[in-house]
């Protein structure tokens, strides 16, 4: 498999800045709170200013908290990414392409990966959730996450277009009059999922290299319209 250099590296970026974040957070807590003991033990009485600095320790622990809950969601997803570009990169020959992590010019929000193949286009939208997912049409829901309102689904769905669009807007490709599947894909080993009448593919990460060798599309692209679209789609990202 083809890497197309593109990535944002927008999850990593997150990963690293809130972990640095946090590492502060707890430095500034420590340093706080030393400064704080000695000023009590040698005056023994408590002042406003060491009433200032137990309001600013609240303060930095729960910055310190909410940096590393940060870290933890965006790793998550970025390891998740990275056992997708892993397994599709030692399963799928070098007849397809893959775009990782793409930040588009007209905004939206980055796509995951998009895969570009002989047999068909690709975008997925990767989960590394674990626990018990249930998929209703375009409804999901997770095992204790009270108010969940992700749709990976419409997501895998408006992402698709997205890049539908970007190729039937672009003069030399519109012609080619391409289908884009969205894929919901789920790399975490501990999930279980429960689908009832999915409006995408939603397949776990083992799954997916079969199914987009074996997907079936009346449409078949050369070698040389794969690159152009890669070129296009290169020229769009931000």
């Amino acid at each position: 498999m083809r890497k197309i250099k593109a990535s944002s590296s927008y999850l990593k970026n997150q990963v690293r800045k809130n972990l640095a974040k946090a590492v502060l957070s707890i430095l500034l807590f420590i340093a706080v709170l030393a400064a704080l003991t000695y000023r009590i033990l040698t005056k023994l009485q408590i002042s406003i200013l060491e009433v200032t600095a137990l309001v600013f320790l609240l303060v930095l622990a729960i910055a310190t908290y909410t940096y590393l809950h940060k870290y933890h969601v965006y790793n998550s997803g970025w390891q998740g990414e990275k056992s997708v570009t892993k397994l599709l990169s030692s399963k799928l020959n070098d007849d397809y392409y893959l775009v990782n992590d793409l930040s588009l010019q007209n905004g939206g929000g980055d796509i995951d990966h998009v895969v570009l193949g002989p047999n068909g286009i690709f975008v997925l939208e990767t989960k590394n959730w674990s626990g018990n997912i249930t998929c209703n049409g375009d409804n999901w829901q997770r095992t204790g996450k009270r108010g969940f309102s992700a749709q990976p689904s419409h997501q895998a769905k408006r992402n698709a277009m997205r890049i539908k669009r970007l190729i039937d807007n672009s003069a030399s490709l519109r012609s080619l009059n391409v289908w884009v599947e969205g894929i919901v894909v789920f790399t975490n080993k501990h999930a279980t999922l429960h689908l009832n009448n999915p409006t995408v593919p939603v397949l776990k990460l083992q799954n997916l290299p079969h199914y987009i060798i074996t997907h079936s599309n009346t449409r078949r692209y050369s070698a040389q319209e794969l690159q152009a679209i890669a070129k296009e789609i290169i020229k769009q990202k931000q």
